[in-house]
C-alpha cells in the first residue's frame, strides 16, 4: 500500500512543473519565519487586518488540507509553529484546480494577505502557491505509525513534525546549554576546546573506544573526559577555563546512559570542592529560571528545587544507614565472602564492589541514590575511587570530592585536584594494578601529565556537568534518549535478514 502512495506521489511531482511555473526552487525568500508571524501580527483583531491587510510571503510545510468546495484549507508548520493559508477559487482561478497535486507533508511557499476567519484563525488569503520540495512519503497520521519508541529514535525527523513535544524540548535543552555559557562567561570563565582523540584513555573512571590512526600507527581513545587537558591549561595560566563537548564511553544503554554524551567541564584556580558547591547551586539556580522560569521544576510528578542551600550527605554514613535499613549486618562488605553473599541480595554488583570501601560505594549507589530527588551533594567518597582528588586535609583516605545528585541521577561530579605529582604518580600506579586485577574501567599510567603538574597546578577545583541529564530534569524527561537528537541504537539488520 505504501508503495502505491509513493508512486502516486513520484507521479504528481512530474507534473508540477507544467503546473506550477518557478516551482522547485533553489530558494525561496520569505518576509518572516511562521514564528514572527504569529508574534506580530496574533495580537491584531479581524477589523485591524481588514483597515490594511498586511501582505506575506511565507513557507512551511503543508500539515493539513481540507477542500470544502470552493475553498480549501491548510496549515503551513515551520519550527513548531502553525499559520493557517487559504487557497479560494475565486481568487486563484485554474490554479485552483491543481491544488491537488500538492499533498501533506509538501514544502510550499505562499504569498498573500493576512486576515482572520470567523471562526478567529490568523490566516494568510493566498494569491500565489510555489511548491518547493515533494514529501514522497506519507506521514504518519499524528502518533499513527510512530508508536514505537525507537522508531522515534531513529526517525527522529520525523518525531520532529508530527511529535508537538519533540522539538520545544530540543529548544529547551539549546536555551539550557546558551544560559549555561553565559553565566560561564559572566563569571570569567574562557571556553576552550582540547583533544578528542586521546593517546591514553584517562580523566575518568571508564571504558574507552579504540581506534587506529594509520599514517602514526599507533591507537587512540575517544574521550572519556577532558580534565587531564583542561588542568594542563590552569597549569599554563588560564586560571578559569571550560569546555562544553561529547565524551565517549565504552558503557551500557539505559535511560541515563548513552555512550556518546555531552558535559560540561570547568577548572577554577585557587578554589576548592566547597567553592564549586557554592557556585553550583546559583548556576543551577539560574539556568532553571533561564529555561522555564521558575528554580522549581516538576519532573515525573514531583518538584524538584533549585533553590539554596542544596542538601547535603555523607556517603559512607548514608550507605551503612542503607544497609542496616536493608538487614545486612555491620562488617558485610568487610571480607570477599561477606560481599558475595550481600551483593546479590541487596541488588549490588559484586564486579563493582571489590573492596571493602567499593562495596559502600556500591551500596550507596544502588540503596541511596534512587531516593535522591531534590538536589544533594553527597560528599565523603573514598581516596580509594578517587584517584585525580585531593585528600581532605583531616584524613587519610577521604577525597575533597562532591557528586550531585537530582531525581536519582548523577548530574555533576566534582573535587579538589590533586597537584602533587609523585603523589599522582602513586595513584596512577595503583590504577595500572587495579587494572591488572581485571577492572577494565581503572585509568592508565600518564607520565606526561604527572610532567605537567611538576611544573605547578596551584589549589584547583574542577567539576563535570552532565548536560544530557540536566536538560531530562528541566523537560521532565525520563529517557536520555528523548534529550539526545540521535541516540545510540542497535543497528537494524539488513533488509530481508531474520
Amino acid at each position: 500500500m505504501e508503495d502505491e502512495l509513493i508512486a502516486e506521489r513520484r507521479r504528481k511531482r512530474k507534473e508540477w512543473r507544467e503546473a506550477f511555473p518557478g516551482c522547485l526552487p533553489l530558494r525561496y525568500e520569505t518576509d518572516a519565519a511562521l514564528k514572527e508571524v504569529l508574534q506580530k501580527w496574533g495580537g491584531r483583531t479581524a477589523e485591524e487586518l481588514a483597515a490594511s491587510p498586511p501582505p506575506l510571503r511565507v513557507a512551511g510545510r503543508l500539515v493539513a488540507l481540507r477542500k470544502m468546495g470552493k475553498l480549501t484549507f491548510g496549515h503551513l508548520q515551520e519550527g513548531g509553529a502553525r499559520l493557517q493559508v487559504l487557497f479560494e477559487k475565486g481568487r486563484l482561478g485554474d490554479l485552483y484546480g491543481k491544488l491537488g497535486l500538492l499533498d501533506v507533508g509538501d514544502w510550499v511557499g505562499v504569498q498573500g494577505s493576512l486576515f482572520r476567519t470567523r471562526t478567529g484563525e490568523l490566516t494568510v488569503m493566498v494569491e500565489a502557491v510555489t511548491p518547493l520540495q515533494k514529501c514522497l512519503r506519507p506521514l504518519p497520521e499524528k502518533w499513527h505509525g510512530l508508536k514505537d519508541v525507537e522508531q522515534r529514535y531513529r526517525q527522529r525527523h520525523l518525531d520532529l513534525t508530527v511529535n508537538g513535544e519533540s522539538l520545544p524540548r530540543f529548544r529547551a535543552r539549546h536555551r539550557m546549554v546558551a544560559a549555561l555559557r553565559a553565566f560561564m562567561a559572566e563569571h570569567g570563565y574562557e571556553e576552550v576546546e582540547t583533544p578528542m582523540l586521546h593517546p591514553l584513555a584517562g580523566g575518568a573512571a571508564a571504558r574507552p573506544f579504540v581506534t587506529h590512526h594509520n599514517a602514526l600507527d599507533c591507537d587512540l581513545y575517544l574521550r572519556i573526559a577532558p580534565e587531564l587537558y583542561l588542568k594542563r591549561l590552569v597549569v599554563g595560566g588560564m586560571p578559569r577555563v571550560f569546555e562544553i563537548n561529547r565524551n565517549f564511553r565504552n558503557e551500557g544503554i539505559d535511560t541515563s546512559h548513552n555512550p556518546e554524551f555531552t558535559m560540561m567541564e570547568f577548572y577554577r584556580a585557587y578554589a576548592s570542592a566547597e567553592d564549586l558547591m557554592a557556585f553550583t547551586e546559583e548556576m543551577l539556580r539560574a539556568v532553571a529560571l533561564a529555561v522555564t522560569g521558575s528554580p522549581r521544576v516538576s519532573f515525573q510528578g514531583t518538584e524538584v528545587s533549585f533553590e539554596a542551600p542544596f542538601a547535603r550527605l555523607d556517603l559512607r554514613e548514608a550507605a551503612r544507614a542503607a544497609l542496616a535499613e536493608a538487614g545486612a549486618p555491620e562488617n558485610a562488605g568487610e571480607t570477599p565472602e561477606g560481599r558475595a553473599l550481600w551483593c546479590p541480595r541487596l541488588g549490588m554488583s559484586p564486579g563493582k564492589a571489590s573492596t571493602p570501601e567499593k562495596f559502600l560505594v556500591e551500596a550507596f549507589e544502588s540503596l541511596v541514590q534512587p531516593r535522591l530527588q531534590n538536589p544533594t551533594f553527597v560528599t565523603g567518597h573514598p581516596l580509594e575511587v578517587s584517584p585525580l582528588s585531593r585528600r581532605r586535609p583531616e584524613t587519610g583516605d577521604t577525597a575533597d570530592r562532591f557528586e550531585l545528585f537530582v531525581a536519582g541521577l548523577e548530574v555533576a561530579n566534582g573535587f579538589s585536584e590533586l597537584n602533587d605529582p609523585d603523589d599522582q604518580r602513586s595513584r596512577f600506579r595503583e590504577q595500572v594494578a587495579a587494572k591488572a586485577s581485571g577492572d577494565e574501567e581503572a585509568m592508565a599510567y600518564d607520565e606526561d601529565y604527572c610532567q605537567a603538574l611538576e611544573y605547578g597546578l596551584p589549589p584547583t577545583a574542577g567539576e563535570g556537568l552532565g548536560i544530557d541529564r540536566l536538560a531530562m530534569v528541566l523537560t521532565d524527561t525520563p529517557s536520555i534518549r528523548d534529550v539526545i537528537l540521535f541516540p545510540l541504537l542497535r543497528p537494524l539488520p539488513p533488509d530481508g535478514a531474520p
